[in-house]
């Protein structure tokens, strides 16, 4: 830090710590409020060990990017990291800044390698101290020019393009051209599917290039970004895309990121299939060329294009052993000669497909080519959407990941018999019906504010003409190809297989994450100190549990809605309530995501993070608008995705993000982060509540927004874009925001009032009035309040906040004392708990802290303590066996929240004995 930056930060400090004294003296409540930054562990240590998560270590070379958390004040900057194998050697590595703490130093930080077998048998370690040598040949190496860039990886030479229709140029190894021709396919149809007397309208389009730019490059891993839209000869684009590249060091494999955003006409647009293709240069003999599947199970469907076994006459055991080893048969000289004769007529299958049109079935077909008919070779359950195609002297091995999950989802291999086969990676697939997105009623009437609150009341579903449309809603999804130099074994296709379907990620301990203080310290690891955190823990992992089952048994998966779980669950007709308004697809509601995440941060368990992951990945893609009027919105749970009208920045809330972007430093995680920050325009035109009398600023620079769902959404938003960026503006404005709700009449209490667009703003009202929203602090607001109050100097904020965790659960007695009126005890007693917790662990005031716990055993509007019965329903009372237990998703997800933060900062205070008096 130089002079003048200390010097500014002792000032500050010292300005700080005199602000808090003068806040001890006027906060309306017990104790005394000192600053209660989350700074971690002051013992810092050199060595940061690291793991594979899940124990799931490269068995291959394979480039890994992760994230690491460092306490405040720990880090400087990350220059001098190196990265440490098990058996002591330096190993090619980059890394760089990811966010910041406030007084400069390195909150989170991201780190790239190229990893084998060899460096997963013991811990890594990242070290402070030594220097990178990333210079010369050791390092990628990029070139561009108007047209392409180019990265050599030093296995392969890759050309992407700035412009056309082609993404991928070529992909060489030295003189050799392993893949041509990379573009994204798009069938489109004007019809579902064929009507009698309907014309049915057919059109293919084609990715056409908007911009190609290199977005991220160091010597070890490098990013290449490219933007378009889907382009047809007659002129028709659809469905922006963004797809980004990633090359490492030493390394022969793309992984790519494909996201696409809606823009079609849902009832005139029907998406028929959607894919990534390249062309593969085939040379070798026919009988060599060959083709390979995996099934999720680790099976292998393996075929030549030109059979050699199983005919009428033997080649020989020699050359039937290579074939189906996928190695180079000998001469044709060796063969037995009536073989050799009649090489010519043994039919060459040049065409493969292998679908997968639900997720618990898939069946693979081949013909000879086109005009001809299919024969069914295998069928199966699951499908890893991986496989391999080429000849015995190398190929391609391709997946697209989550591939059963994603359903319809297919891979095509065409015209394997010429010199050049078609590979087509279909994220949508042609074989499947094509895709229907309409809104599933016609509105039955609900044409006035009335009547839809009406319909409200009955089905919970908040309908408005209009506003369930999907346009502007987004997927992403991922792929990878890797060029070989020989057909892969079995054994090795499966794993590569499992490394797409499940890549390794290098991950700290538990212990690390909650030491580091990142993400507000709301929860603990370790094992529990009394039998009522046992019963907690017991409770919390039967959560996790239970609903990785509830994902298999009901089958939550499909292109749109896989990661989602349901809302409420139907006991009459044994199902969740998939077709009930606003009781199906939960879309974030009382912070899902939030829940996975946490508790992934305290147990280090490889399945929460892969559920966390896939639920990150479509709540902040397909639950949000990305373009259009509702832009960037999300939307509440309905049966569709984007069938509520109430467009909330709580759906859209970048609290739900920031996990996944600083434990992966993914890139399109961080657009979804970036395009929140101005989403407080779009409540001007879209007013949260307009049907219950919200009434939209008529200052053209001002907007009507609540303190707890919409400014909640909008802080973390500013708050994780100041500390990734140190953008100076987006700071002010977060903190004329805090100002301005301290200042206001009662804080949090006073509810809502006008914000400034430009400087971020609340006008202060006028009334006195109190209202109190259950739903204020259940989408992350309390979360974002312990970072924001940990990290940032306005001490009026921190009184109001304080206030709120106290009132909220607070009997008449103690709201007429501090605030001199009273209100209807809110809904969501148990889940506010967490807040009491927290007034109490930073007020130091253990009569709080025994409050919090009496709320949460009181079970207010959630869950009581103890682990609820099971029942196991079979057929014939339901169609398949499943599980039930009186849940639902709500109550769950706060509940685990509550647990986990009463016991972050009211643990001191628990009664040890809960636990042990519940069992008896």
């Amino acid at each position: 830090m130089s002079p003048q930056k200390r010097n500014h930060y002792q000032q500050s400090r010292r300005h700080f710590l005199k602000q808090s004294a003068i806040l001890a003296s006027t906060l309306p409540l017990s104790g005394s409020v000192p600053f209660h930054a989350f700074a971690g562990d002051r013992q810092y240590q050199q060595d940061k060990n690291l793991h594979w998560l899940g124990e799931h270590a490269p068995k291959r070379t394979r480039g890994v990017t992760w994230g690491v958390p460092w306490s405040k004040g720990e880090l400087k900057e990350t220059n001098a990291l190196t990265l440490v194998a098990p058996g002591g050697g330096t190993l090619p590595s980059q890394h760089w800044v990811t966010a910041r703490w406030p007084d400069g130093s390195v909150k989170w930080s991201a780190h790239a390698a190229v990893l084998d077998q060899e460096n997963g048998k013991a811990a890594l370690v990242l070290r402070k101290g030594g220097s990178s040598s990333h210079t010369g040949d050791e390092a990628i190496a990029v070139r561009e020019d108007d047209d392409i860039i180019q990265v050599d990886t030093r296995s392969m030479q890759c050309v992407f393009s700035k412009k056309g229709n082609i993404l991928i140029r070529s992909i060489h190894q030295g003189k050799q051209t392993t893949v041509t021709d990379g573009q994204l396919v798009l069938q489109w149809q004007n019809l579902p599917e064929q009507t009698m007397g309907e014309p049915l309208l057919s059109e293919e389009l084609r990715s056409e290039i908007h911009e190609t730019v290199v977005e991220h490059q160091g010597p070890v891993r490098v990013v290449i970004k490219t933007t378009g839209i889907h382009h047809s000869d007659t002129g028709r684009e659809l469905l922006p895309f963004t797809v980004r590249f990633y090359c490492y060091l030493h390394t022969a494999a793309i992984r790519m990121v494909h996201t696409l955003v809606y823009d079609a006409d849902e009832y005139k647009d029907f998406i028929h299939g959607l894919g990534m293709q390249f062309t593969v240069p085939m040379t070798d003999a026919l009988y060599d060329r060959h083709i390979r599947f995996c099934s999720e199970d680790g099976g292998v469907f393996g075929e030549a294009v030109k059979g050699l076994t199983g005919l009428r006459r033997d080649p020989g055991k020699e050359i039937r052993d290579a074939q189906v080893a996928g190695k180079a048969a000998p001469p044709v000289s060796t063969f037995n000669s009536r073989v050799a004769n009649g090489l010519p007529y043994i039919p060459a299958f040049g065409d493969y497909s292998l679908t997968q049109s639900t997720p618990d079935g898939f069946e693979i077909r081949k013909r000879t080519s086109s005009g001809h008919g299919w024969l069914a070779c295998a069928h199966g359950r699951r499908a890893a959407g991986c496989g391999y195609v080429g000849g015995a002297n190398g190929g391609i091995v391709f997946g697209i990941r989550n591939f059963w999950q994603s359903f319809p989802a297919q891979i095509d291999i065409r015209h394997a018999h010429t010199d050049a086969a078609k590979l087509t990676l279909w994220m949508w697939a042609p074989d499947a019906p094509a895709m229907d997105i309409r809104f599933y009623h016609d509105g039955m009437g609900q044409d006035t504010y009335e009547k839809q609150l009406e319909g409200l009341d009955i089905t919970y579903e908040d309908y408005e003409p209009g506003f369930g449309t999907p346009y502007g809603i987004a997927r992403t999804s991922e792929l990878e190809i890797c060029i070989v130099d020989r057909t892969p074994t079995h054994e090795e296709l499966a794993l590569m297989a499992k490394h797409i379907q499940d890549p390794p990620l290098l991950v700290c301990a538990p212990i690390h994450y909650q030491q580091s203080g990142v993400f507000g310290g709301a929860y603990t690891v370790g094992p529990p100190k009394s039998n009522a955190e046992k019963a907690i823990e017991a409770q919390l992992a039967f959560y996790i549990d239970y609903y990785k089952k509830q994902i298999e048994q009901h089958r939550w998966y499909g292109f749109w809605n896989y990661g989602d779980v349901m809302h409420n669950y139907d006991q009459d007709r044994h199902v969740w309530r998939y077709d009930v308004g606003g009781y199906a697809w939960d879309n974030s509601e009382l912070s899902t995501d939030l829940w996975l995440w946490y508790y992934f941060l305290r147990s280090g368990r490889h399945d929460v993070f892969r559920m966390a992951e896939a639920m990150t990945r479509h709540t902040g893609e397909v639950d949000v608008h990305h373009i259009g009027r509702f832009s960037p919105l999300g939307s509440r749970h309905n049966v569709m995705h984007w069938g509520c009208s109430a467009k909330q920045l709580r759906i859209s809330t970048v609290i739900n993000r920031r996990f996944l972007y600083y434990l992966t430093a993914d890139e399109r995680i961080g657009d979804l982060m970036r395009e929140q920050i101005e989403a407080a325009h779009t409540l001007k035109q879209i007013v949260p509540g307009r049907k219950v009398g919200q009434i939209a600023a008529k200052d053209d620079s001002k907007v009507s927004m609540s303190f707890g769902t919409d400014w909640g959404a909008l802080a973390s938003a500013w708050f994780t874009e100041w500390e990734r960026t140190g953008d100076e503006k987006v700071k002010q404005r977060l903190l004329n925001s805090m100002r301005s709700i301290g200042n206001q009449p009662h804080g949090f209490f006073t509810s809502s009032a006008n914000m400034d667009l430009n400087n971020g703003m609340f006008e202060r009202v006028k009334h006195q009035h109190i209202r109190v929203s259950h739903l204020s602090a259940a989408f992350g607001l309390a979360e974002i309040c312990t970072e924001l109050i940990g990290s940032l100097d306005v001490p009026v904020f921190t009184k109001a906040w304080l206030q709120y965790c106290a009132g909220y659960n607070a009997d008449a007695t103690w709201q007429k004392k501090h605030l001199h009126q009273t209100f209807k005890t809110p809904n969501l007693g148990q889940g506010h708990s967490k807040l009491t917790a927290y007034a109490g662990w930073f007020l130091k005031d253990r009569a709080l802290k025994e409050r919090a716990w009496k709320e949460f055993y009181a079970g207010a509007a959630g869950m009581k303590l103890g682990i609820p019965p099971v029942v196991l329903v079979r057929p014939p009372e339901v169609l398949s066996q499943r599980e039930e237990a009186p849940v639902s998703t709500n109550a769950v997800a706060q509940w685990s929240l509550a647990a986990m933060q009463c016991l972050a900062f009211a643990g001191d205070a628990i009664d040890g004995d809960v636990g042990h008096e519940l069992e008896d």
